[in-house]
C-alpha cells in the first residue's frame, strides 16, 4: 500500500498520478466518514470537571483542531501546505440569545488559540467582504449548566461552508469565577427578545450538532447577511450610530436579511439619531415579524412592587411608541394573543406569580386603549419567576430579560 511519505519520496514522473490517486482516495474516504458519522454519530465528548475559562476554552478548541487533522481535506495539506480559511461567527449565550461580556472573552480566547497553536487555519474577520474567501465558519455557545448554576457549558462547532455540514464539535465546562454576563450594548438595548427568531435559533443549534450533520439551513443560508449585521453591531457598540444605521439598513433590504436582529438594530439606531418616526416604522416592522413568528417577547420595566413603567423616562420613553405599534400591528393581523408577565427571582413565588399577572393585565389594558378591536382577543396570565431565562435575580441590566412581557398567538 503506498503510504504518503512513499509518495513524497517517488520520482516526479510517478508523483503526478499518485498525488491524484490519492486525492481520488481521499474524496472517497470523505463521504465514507460523512456517511458513518450520519448513520452512526460519535458518542458525545465526556463530560470534563469544570476548568477555569481558559483552560476548558483550550481543551474544546484543541480538541475541535484535533478532530479536523483526520479530515482529507487536512490531510491533503501535505501537498499543497496551505493554510484553511476560517471565519468566527461570534458566539452567543444559548439562554437569551445575547452576546454578552463572557462570550466575547470565549471568542477572543478561542481566536486566540486557533492563532497560536493551530496553524493549519487562517482566521478571517468576520465580515461580509470575508465570506466569500471562507472556507470553514466556527460558530460557539455559552450557557450556565442545567444541574449546577456555577458551571457554565461551552460548545463549539467547525462547518465546511461549502457542502453546509458540521466537520468538528467539542464542548467542555468552565466553572464561574465571577464572569461578566452583562449583555453589549446592543443586547442591552434592544426592546425584544431575539432568541426566538428563526437564524438565531439555527445558530444555537448548530453548535451542538454532531459531526456529519447538515448545519442548520436557516442560519447556513443567511451567513452573508449575518455578517453584515455583526460589522453593524459592532458599530453600534462603538455608538457609531449613523455607520450602524446604514449597514443595518443594508441587511434589512437584501431578502436573507429579514432577521429580527436587523429590523431591531435599524429601530435601535434610528431611537439613538432621534428619528422617532423612522424609528417607530422599524418598530412596527419588528413587531410584525415577531408576531408572525407567533411569539413577541417585549422587555417592558416596571418600577419595583408596581404596575407603573419605570419612572426613569431614559428607560420608559420609547414605551408608549412600543404600545402604540403592538396593538396596531396585532389589530392588523387579527390575532388573538396571550399576553404573560415574567418577574425576575426576588420574592416568593406566590407574590411573583400575583405580580406578573397584574403588569399582564396592564399591558392588556393599554393595549385596549390604544386599539379598541383587540378587546377579547387577549389573556392575561402571569407565570412569575418560573420561565427565567437568565435566573440571577441580580435586578440589572444582566437579567432584564427576566421581566418581561410575552405576547404568544393563540387560536381565536
Amino acid at each position: 500500500m503506498t503510504t504518503w511519505t512513499d509518495a513524497l519520496r517517488a520520482p516526479s514522473s510517478d508523483r503526478a498520478w499518485t498525488a491524484q490517486a490519492m486525492r481520488r482516495t481521499l474524496a472517497v474516504a470523505w463521504m465514507v466518514c460523512l456517511s458513518a458519522c450520519q448513520t452512526n454519530p460519535p458518542a458525545p465528548t465526556a463530560r470534563l470537571d469544570a476548568l477555569p475559562l481558559d483552560q476548558a476554552v483550550a481543551v474544546a478548541t484543541d480538541s475541535l483542531a484535533a478532530q479536523t487533522q483526520k479530515l482529507p481535506a487536512f490531510l491533503a495539506r501535505i501537498e499543497s501546505l496551505t493554510k484553511r480559511t476560517l471565519l468566527l461567527d461570534p458566539s452567543l449565550d444559548a439562554a437569551t440569545g445575547q452576546q454578552t461580556a463572557l462570550t466575547h472573552r470565549f471568542d477572543q480566547l478561542v481566536a486566540d488559540r486557533l492563532r497560536a497553536r493551530h496553524t493549519q487555519f487562517d482566521v478571517l474577520p468576520f465580515r461580509r467582504t470575508s465570506v466569500a474567501r471562507a472556507q470553514m465558519l466556527l460558530v460557539g455557545s455559552i450557557t450556565r449548566h442545567e444541574a449546577d448554576r456555577q458551571v457554565f457549558q461551552l460548545h463549539l462547532a467547525l462547518l465546511d461552508l461549502k457542502s453546509g455540514v458540521v466537520v468538528a464539535q467539542a464542548s467542555s465546562r468552565a466553572r464561574d469565577a465571577g464572569f461578566d454576563t452583562t449583555p453589549t450594548p446592543y443586547y442591552r438595548d434592544t426592546p425584544v427578545l431575539l432568541l426566538k427568531d428563526h437564524v438565531v435559533e439555527g445558530y444555537l443549534r448548530t453548535t451542538q450538532a454532531a459531526p456529519g450533520q447538515p448545519a442548520d439551513a436557516a442560519y447556513l443560508q443567511r451567513v452573508s447577511a449575518v455578517a453584515t449585521i455583526q460589522e453593524a453591531t459592532g458599530a453600534y457598540d462603538a455608538a457609531r450610530y449613523q455607520e450602524a444605521l446604514g449597514l443595518y439598513r443594508d441587511a434589512a433590504r437584501d431578502p436573507a436579511g429579514e432577521q429580527m436582529r436587523a429590523l431591531n438594530g435599524v429601530y435601535l439606531t434610528n431611537w439613538k439619531l432621534g428619528h422617532t418616526a423612522e424609528a417607530e416604522q422599524a418598530f412596527g416592522q419588528l413587531v410584525a415579524l415577531g408576531l408572525a413568528n407567533r411569539a413577541l417577547g417585549v422587555k417592558f420595566l416596571f418600577n419595583p412592587n408596581s404596575t407603573e413603567f419605570w419612572s426613569d423616562p431614559k428607560i420608559s420613553g420609547p414605551y408608549n411608541l412600543w404600545l402604540r405599534q403592538i396593538a396596531r400591528q396585532a389589530a392588523v393581523g387579527q390575532v388573538c394573543m396571550d399576553v404573560i408577565g415574567h418577574t425576575s427571582r426576588t420574592g416568593s413565588e406566590a407574590y411573583n406569580d400575583r405580580l406578573s399577572e397584574q403588569r399582564a393585565a396592564a399591558i392588556q389594558r393599554r393595549l385596549e386603549q390604544e386599539a379598541p378591536a383587540l378587546a377579547g382577543r387577549m389573556k392575561p396570565s402571569g407565570v412569575g419567576y418560573r420561565q427565567n431565562l437568565v435566573g440571577t435575580g441580580t435586578d440589572d441590566a444582566s437579567d432584564a430579560l427576566d421581566r418581561r412581557v410575552e405576547f404568544r398567538i393563540t387560536g381565536c
